[in-house]
């Protein structure tokens, strides 16, 4: 079945499921129903909360709807007559919703059974051809995404052309309920969330920090390779910068709101200005204020501008670990993976034209080393384009084409699937997005490598050429983790918890049998710290099961068993979690041997 299909029998069910509700729940008022990548979701307006008993009737209902074989029917209508249907049934979203068609454009409405829907389409024929589906779960969503509305009830669910189908994607479901890093990441002490610190505001743990500083290590050690240098740039910075770099006011919506320094704040005070004429006043640049950066790229560009380049100086790479701020809907946060703060391993790379192509080639390559030193193999390219009847973007035609055949170039040459998407593009130039696949077949959006022709121009960069004369430079923008929040997050959960030794918090628990041989596990802790190898203890006065079974829970990689034995031989006896070639009676010796040879050559698990 196609994409094109499957979103149409999604979108169908959806409809069912609304009509079902209808049947069951006569006084429920109806919003929105898409289908989704994964299967679809329908918003309502209920004083009943809906239970899992509530899903299993719905879902009954379905199934009878279903059985029914409904025809879906399509109707052209005129905009008074959708008004006056809806109207007749009491459905208000609807006719808000009806409001955002734009005018000149025809209204359809869909009826399958007794149900008719204001919708686009396209559906299935008959309801019969949804041979699988599943109500999965229900959740709290915002009217419009804003928390400032009533909020509604979604019921989110799949369906599939065949019941091997879904009980596939189930089983995918359920462990991804094992792997998800919200979980994990509690169980394993790696982050937390604090309500007196701030939802999507990451505190990470001594654990966690030790995978963030790793993934740092291992980043900047490739940097430094490839000729970057490390820059540090402040949280925050004066609001006319990204007024000029255009973050302001196009992506005010998604900006924690702008803050006037103190000499404005109180004149303000003093002339009883209201907080709404202050921040006005500050949108249209009568005032000037500060912000929390939403990017990292003004200050980068500013320290480009801060002394003249010759030709010779370019490409110019600037890299930083810099901290980013975004207002996220309450109801979009999501552990590590949605948040208001984040860290972006962030570059800038300032070049001539004719070195576009090998600094583009060279961030590619950069993101393919990151991938297959963590064993993520299955990955594709997405070329975000602009949509030319938007408003949105700044620049020239020029330069978009310019910047969009660069991209395709790179792409084509890194040997890699890529397909392109109008309306992608950052609003100052298009972008590659790498779309990787988890172990469990799950697509994730990771790094981003960006052309950009326009913020130079916005801020009057240049450089001398060999002719004497001032030239314009061509901006890369390039984070290949995207963020070290969100791509921890994926990897709690592509590594479901066993990360490889070289990023694992605690990489070896000594498991002491007696009091005697504590010296003994002592003696190597040190040998292992010296050797930068992180290591524990269990000096516990438990059997060597329960010993066991707690560093298996904490997901330390591996073990070294110490009785009278090994303490006798110079010996451990080692247990590993993760790689098979480390296990049995070695000498301490070959044991450390063998884990800083792990560590250094970033060996990847060989059990799962």
């Amino acid at each position: 079945m196609s994409n094109d299909d499957l979103h149409a029998l999604r979108h169908s069910a959806a409809h069912i499921l609304a009509a079902a509700v209808l049947r069951l729940f006569p006084e429920t008022k109806l919003d929105i129903g898409p289908a989704t990548d994964t299967g679809f979701y329908y918003d309502f307006d209920l004083s009943h909360k809906f239970s899992q008993d509530d899903l299993d009737a719905i879902e009954k209902e379905m199934g009878k709807i279903i059985a029914e074989n409904q025809q879906f029917v399509r109707k052209e209508v005129t905009r008074e007559e959708a008004q006056n249907y809806m109207r007749s049934k009491n459905q208000t979203y609807k006719l808000e919703r009806l409001n955002d068609i734009p005018s000149g454009e025809v209204v359809t409405l869909y009826t399958n059974g007794e149900f008719t829907d204001l919708c686009r389409g396209p559906h299935v024929k008959y309801s019969k051809q949804i041979k699988a589906f599943k109500l999965l779960s229900v959740a709290g969503a915002y009217y419009r995404g804003d928390e400032n509305n009533q909020q509604l009830q979604r019921i989110y669910g799949t369906a599939f052309p065949s019941k091997q189908e879904l009980e596939a994607y189930l089983k995918q479901l359920e462990e991804a309920k094992k792997r998800d890093h919200r979980k994990l990441g509690k169980e394993l002490k790696l982050f937390t969330i604090d309500d007196e610190v701030g939802q999507g505001m990451i505190l990470w743990l001594p654990k966690g920090t030790i995978i963030r500083n790793e993934l740092q290590n291992f980043i900047l050690s490739a940097l430094i390779k490839s000729g970057y240098q490390q820059v540090c740039t402040p949280h925050i910075a004066k609001l006319g910068l990204f007024r000029t770099s255009g973050h302001f006011p196009y992506y005010k919506e998604s900006q924690f709101p702008p803050l006037p320094d103190r000499k404005e704040l109180d004149r303000c005070i003093k002339a009883s200005m209201s907080s709404g004429e202050m921040f006005n006043e500050m949108e249209t640049g009568k005032i000037d204020g500060f912000l929390l950066k939403p990017m990292n790229c003004p200050g980068h560009i500013r320290i480009y501008a801060s002394e003249q380049r010759s030709y010779r100086d370019l490409p110019v790479r600037l890299a930083e670990f810099g901290t980013v701020y975004r207002w996220e809907q309450s109801g979009e946060l999501n552990g590590m993976t949605r948040v208001r703060s984040f860290t972006q391993d962030d570059a800038h790379i300032f070049c001539r034209p004719d070195q576009l192509e090998s600094e583009i080639d060279g961030c590619l390559q950069l993101v393919r080393l990151i991938f297959s030193t963590l064993g993520i193999n299955e990955f594709r390219v997405r070329i975000g384009l602009r949509d030319k009847s938007s408003n949105k973007y700044i620049g020239s035609d020029d330069n978009w084409s310019a910047a969009e055949s660069a991209l395709r170039t790179a792409a084509r040459n890194l040997g890699v699937k890529f397909d392109e998407q109008e309306g992608e593009a950052a609003f100052y130039g298009p972008k590659i997005d790498f779309i990787i696949k988890d172990v469990i077949g799950r697509d994730w959006q990771l790094g981003t490598v960006q052309v950009d022709y326009n913020l130079p121009e916005r801020f009057d960069l240049s450089y001398i050429g060999a002719d004497n004369q001032k030239h314009r430079p061509i901006m890369l923008h390039r984070a290949p983790f995207g963020s070290l929040e969100r791509f921890t997050g994926l990897l709690i959960e592509h590594f479901g918890g066993d990360f490889p030794t070289w990023l694992a918090p605690e990489q070896v628990r000594v498991l002491a049998l007696n009091e005697k041989v504590l010296p003994y596990c002592e003696n190597i802790k040190s040998t292992l710290r010296e050797q930068n190898i992180r290591c524990n203890i269990d000096s516990h006065l438990e059997n060597l099961g329960a010993k066991i079974r707690r560093a298996e829970l904490d997901k330390v990689p591996h073990m070294f068993i110490i009785g009278d034995k090994e303490a006798a031989e110079n010996n451990v006896s080692v247990r590993s979690r993760i790689n098979d070639e480390f296990d049995g009676t070695m000498t301490l010796e070959q044991a450390t041997n063998k884990l800083k040879d792990m560590i250094i050559n970033k060996t990847l698990p060989t059990k799962r």
